[in-house]
């Protein structure tokens, strides 16, 4: 077996050290001695790592958390070289079994280079094993091909029609309940888009996109204190999702608790320092900050400053 020391790497990938080194940090490479050598295999990853943050400014601390929910919700041992990886946002989806699987949120989108004979595991937070989405391949194929459907205005009522036989054939399907809840929205039909989106979250009570769309209809619907609670659950299943945060925080401002959307921002803009809505999370941070940091108290007759 051919093995590369620690200079070969760096010099076949052209990687600084310090690259090499952040990898380590967080766990993507496994660290290791400086005599001790590495495997094709460990270069076949750092070369995919290469790329991957030369194609996109998706943090390393990102990487890794996508590389883990992935590991969990597919039971892959590498994701990094057991599939292909697509940029989402701050995020990474994986091109998995004819889906693009977005490992952090568990939505599933179609996938044009879909492949019908392979199948997809899905397995639950919980580590207990599921079938994929429906239980069959056959109801994975009917969603895949609802997807497509509903992404063209012409065919979307083909796509409510087949959602609706999913549903027909497995009431507790719930990434077929989140995409007619969202067609439903779309539409601005809000109360059915709440009906199928409480029906995912019901029907999987680990499903965090069921609960960040819930908020998101519920907040539509001026029901705050609800829309809270949902976002919230949203974050305690998925703590790294930055969406959901966002919209926590914007939440909580509206009802008047600056300090609870402080927190929200903060992390946001940890999760997703340069994405499109970081600025506007970094800001209203600071004019936060700005408001609550010194508030003057009178105790006992001495002026003190109450820090946020």
């Amino acid at each position: 077996m051919t093995r590369y020391s620690r200079q070969d790497v760096l010099r076949i990938l052209h990687l600084p050290t310090r690259q090499l080194q952040a990898w380590e940090r967080v766990g993507l490479i496994l660290p290791r001695p400086l005599d001790e050598q590495y495997t094709f295999e460990d270069l076949s990853q750092m070369r995919t790592l290469r790329d991957l943050q030369a194609a996109t400014r998706i943090t390393v601390k990102s990487i890794r958390a996508s590389v883990e929910a992935m590991q969990q919700v597919s039971g892959m041992t590498n994701p990094l070289l057991e599939t292909s990886m697509v940029h989402s946002g701050s995020r990474l989806a994986f091109r998995y079994a004819g889906a693009l699987v977005d490992p952090m949120t568990r939505q599933l989108s179609f996938d044009f280079d879909y492949e019908p004979d392979r199948k997809l595991r899905v397995v639950r937070t919980r580590g207990q094993a599921s079938a994929p989405p429906g239980g069959s391949a056959a109801l994975q194929d009917m969603f895949l091909r609802a997807v497509r459907l509903e992404e063209d205005i012409a065919t979307r009522g083909m796509a409510m029609q087949l959602y609706q036989d999913i549903l027909a054939i497995d009431p507790r399907h719930a990434p077929a309940c989140i995409n007619l809840g969202t067609i439903f929205y779309t539409l601005r039909d809000f109360a059915m888009a709440e009906t199928m989106y409480r029906r995912a979250t019901l029907s999987d009570p680990d499903y965090a996109l069921a609960f960040f769309d819930l908020g998101n209809v519920l907040d539509e619907l001026q029901r705050l204190p609800e829309a809270i609670d949902a976002y919230r659950r949203a974050v305690m299943l998925v703590p790294t999702y930055a969406d959901a945060h966002y919209n926590l925080a914007l939440a909580y401002e509206r009802s008047g608790e600056r300090r609870r959307a402080l927190s929200h921002w903060m992390i946001y803009a940890r999760l997703d320092p340069s994405g499109p809505w970081a600025t506007h999370a970094k800001g209203q941070a600071k004019k936060i900050l700005s408001m609550e940091r010194l508030s003057i108290i009178t105790r006992h007759g001495t002026l003190v400053e109450e820090t946020a």
